[in-house]
């Protein structure tokens, strides 16, 4: 837990209120995470390695100097907004702790040959694995409503290993995937600068900016747009039977917390599998969509499979983060992205090719700019409704086939050095939502793990598939 020192650290945050955004709002009940593994390389030398004290120092200077918004508290101010209210004599107070595991981390690892030539064998993290025989239900998840904490921490410390776990879990409220990797990485830099960061003396060369009023700011002269799938789900979702009031802050900040899915998977494409693969299926498209064509037809053809029938419509959800094609600033740390939903005709996926598959996906996500994103905000203030409609429709069932793939595997993971070195091992936590991909960079030979959510028997007849085996290696 943060020491009497660290929470003086924190209480020198200023009285403040930060509103909040449709696209923060829309993510109460959501957590961002991640697992990094660090491998002391001086295992005569283990004492400070990967030192709580410097790690809590480092993270509560920082917070006071950049991210306030950590510490704060949602609420609905005088005006009806939304907001993280900053009280330096009301911190959300952080969760630290570190936690000694009887087991060596290698218990938990999985390995596979490395195709590249001259380089050790890939390591992976099996998170079932570790759940199921590390004496660990589960890892806490960050969430105002079940725990009242913004960001937590845990240091994992294996028995007779040089491996140490640090894992983090920190509210989508407050971050999107960019936003949190990039407070992650300003966080390491401050351990590796600790004296002249505790001094005041250090500066970062790009500081976050945390106000959301810049979003509004770099969105105003953009002109909405006509989204393909938000004129699908007007024109074919269900209507709710419920009815929503004007305000929509109180309504999203009462959303309870997700439940995280425990049928959770791991694939591996090596950097010559993802090679071959974007090459047979289009070379003209990035990986990422090459990647979404494969999962999609071969997850239909899956759910296919179990339910014995195709279902009338495939559901493509890809994350995409807004600074790049509007102009909302590279550094601004609320949350900026926004999904592209294509929605396809099942046979047509069934009976088309993977290169006429990869050219639709691309064609519904190749408008993602500020029109764009101005359109889903427009949507979540006036017709939250449906939102909730699409969000009842995104699923694996006999109507509909449904993967949404993140964009982080373009992150910066593996620049996170809290002065020890770069992370080893990179993995994810339990997450919610089936059929969920989350997609990370695997360094050790150059290729994408792609954390999954999918029930068991849709993945069993998923791993019999002749593509996924001709590509893909299935780790877990």
């Amino acid at each position: 837990m943060l020491t009497a020192t660290n929470l003086k650290t924190l209480s020198q945050v200023k009285l403040h209120e930060i509103e909040l955004s449709a696209l923060d709002l829309v993510e109460f009940g959501i957590f961002v995470d991640g697992i990094h593994f660090y491998k002391n390389e001086n295992e005569n030398d283990d004492e400070d390695f990967m030192s709580m004290d410097k790690i809590a120092r480092s993270f509560c200077k920082l917070v006071v100097d950049h991210y306030p918004i950590v510490v704060g508290h949602p609420t609905i101010n005088a005006a009806g907004k939304g907001v993280i209210k900053v009280d330096p004599d009301n911190l959300c107070i952080p969760d630290f702790e570190e936690i000694n595991i009887e087991h060596p981390a290698e218990a938990f690892f999985e390995t596979r040959p490395n195709d590249v030539e001259g380089h050790s064998d890939v390591v992976f993290f099996n998170t079932r694995k570790f759940y199921e025989s590390s004496g660990i239900q589960q890892l806490p998840k960050a969430s105002y409503q079940r725990d009242n904490s913004a960001v937590i921490i845990r240091i994992l410390r294996f028995k007779d290993s040089s491996y140490c776990a640090f894992t983090f879990s920190l509210s989508h409220v407050i971050f999107d995937g960019i936003g949190v990797m990039v407070f992650i990485n300003n966080w390491a830099e401050y351990a590796c600068n600790l004296e002249s960061a505790e001094s005041g003396t250090y500066k970062l060369a790009n500081p976050p900016l945390a106000d959301r009023q810049i979003l509004t700011d770099s969105l105003k002269d953009a002109e909405p747009l006509d989204v393909p799938f938000i004129r699908h789900f007007k024109e074919n979702a269900p209507p709710l039977p419920i009815e929503l009031p004007p305000n929509i802050a109180p309504v999203l900040m009462s959303s309870p917390d997700i439940a995280v899915s425990e049928e959770q998977h791991l694939i591996h494409f090596s950097g010559k599998a993802l090679n071959l693969m974007r090459d047979e299926i289009d070379p003209s498209q990035t990986t990422n969509t090459a990647i979404a064509a494969l999962m999609t037809k071969n997850v239909l053809l899956a759910n296919v499979n179990v339910y014995g029938t195709a279902p009338q419509i495939s559901y493509v959800a890809l994350a995409y983060d807004c600074r790049i094609h509007s102009g909302i600033p590279q550094q601004f740390s609320g949350n900026a992205a926004c999904a592209a939903i294509a929605p396809l005709p099942s046979r047509q996926i069934i009976d088309g090719s993977y290169k006429d598959l990869a050219a639709s996906i691309k064609e519904h996500g190749a408008r993602i700019e500020g029109g764009h994103t101005k359109t889903i905000i427009n949507v979540i203030e006036n017709e939250l409704s449906l939102m909730y409609q699409a969000g009842v429709s995104l699923c694996n069932s006999p109507l509909s086939s449904y993967i949404g793939i993140s964009s982080v595997r373009y992150m910066p993971f593996y620049t996170v050095d809290f002065g020890y070195g770069a992370p080893k091992v990179l993995a994810f936590d339990y997450y919610t939502k089936d059929g969920m991909i989350r997609t990370l960079p695997n360094r050790q030979d150059a290729g994408v793990d792609l954390v999954f959510n999918f029930r068991d028997p849709h993945f069993e007849e998923l791993c019999k598939l002749e593509d996924i085996k001709k590509y893909a290696d299935v780790i877990y």
